[in-house]
């Protein structure tokens, strides 16, 4: 008995026949290019909607002049950022890419940053921590793959370390330690610092503690401004949103003559350059830049030559690596 044919994919010369114009015309209309008339162009993206058309983005860069080009963004003063734009860098030239990087600064913003990579003709984004709204990525995400690197959004690419599992870490390692007056510094409104805030504190209160949360942003000098709220509240385990927040922390913690370790335990995020350190030997949460880097590129490939269209979620496993930020509040050293 003969298989039911499988359904043939709808091509740009059906959606051109559908509409009554030469398939060159139905391109045209369908990047929105000048040329067609108005009406021309209505009635072939209302052939290519009755038909269910979609572009083959693969066979359209494979004819087109490639650049191979993976744009990131990132933030310079974050040096974890800088950490995963080097093994960026690596895994991208071990698939045949290369990278280019633009920061975002206060004077040209992401979306400013994004416009420069794209007009240098990458092929796909690769966003380091991106704050831009949701509709903006999807966007973009329908003209070149966007891989949004540390940050979820429905519907699009995502390569992130499991914060839930990271900030269970802390929470397991500090109250180990014998600590159960804590606090939480959090990163600000970013939904990246939303996550680490609420995952401490569900691991928090799993554990029959109501931690305090003092609200912050993604930066010593806003670790150094909690420092006051966290020792006026006796708090001796703390949570910085990343490693930048509890360097500023614990050098105002110093000033006011407090050292990191049994008295105050400091913890922060993203295991950067900073946090290894000599005199700052900071406990922090590893997200293996090497690992989402090769994460990132692998899927931003399997979109530009593999063709894939459903969007992927890769979650990775963080851990947590214990140095001199941290130790038991009976004074017995680290764990």
């Amino acid at each position: 008995m003969a298989g039911v044919a499988e359904q043939r994919r709808p091509t740009l010369a059906d959606v051109a026949s559908r509409a009554g114009v030469s398939p060159g015309t139905a391109s045209l209309a369908l990047r929105g290019a000048p040329g067609p008339s108005a009406a021309s162009a209505e009635r072939v993206r209302a052939a290519a909607s009755a038909l269910g058309y979609r572009a083959d983005r693969t066979a359209s860069r494979l004819a087109a002049r490639r650049t191979r080009l993976l744009g990131v963004t990132l933030t310079i003063r974050n040096t974890f950022h800088a950490e995963l734009a080097e093994a960026l860098q690596d895994a991208a030239e071990d698939a045949g890419y290369q990278v280019l990087l633009h920061p975002v600064t206060a004077r040209r913003g992401e979306a400013g940053a994004v416009d420069v990579l794209l007009d240098s003709r990458c092929e796909a984004l690769l966003l380091l921590g991106t704050e831009l709204p949701s509709s903006q990525l999807a966007a973009l995400d329908a003209h070149d793959p966007v891989v949004l690197v540390g940050r979820r959004a429905r519907g699009l690419d995502v390569v992130r370390a499991d914060e839930a599992a990271g900030t269970a870490l802390v929470v397991e390692h500090l109250t180990g330690l014998g600590h159960t007056r804590l606090a939480h510094v959090s990163g600000g409104s970013s939904e990246v610092a939303r996550e680490r805030r609420d995952g401490f504190l569900a691991a928090a209160r799993a554990q029959g503690l109501d931690p305090l949360v003092v609200e912050g942003a993604f930066s010593e000098d806003a670790g150094a401004a909690a420092a006051a709220e966290v020792l006026a509240a006796g708090a001796t385990g703390v949570f910085a949103a990343n490693d930048r927040v509890a360097v500023g922390l614990l050098d105002a913690a110093r000033s006011a003559g407090l050292r990191g370790g049994a008295a105050l335990s400091v913890v922060g995020y993203d295991d950067s350059p900073l946090a290894r350190l000599g005199h700052v030997r900071l406990t922090s949460v590893s997200q293996d830049p090497a690992a989402l880097a090769a994460a990132a590129v692998r899927t931003a490939v399997e979109r530009l030559d593999g063709g894939r269209e459903d969007p992927v979620d890769v979650v990775l496993t963080p851990r947590l690596v214990v140095r001199g930020s941290t130790g038991r509040l009976d004074g017995g050293g680290p764990a």
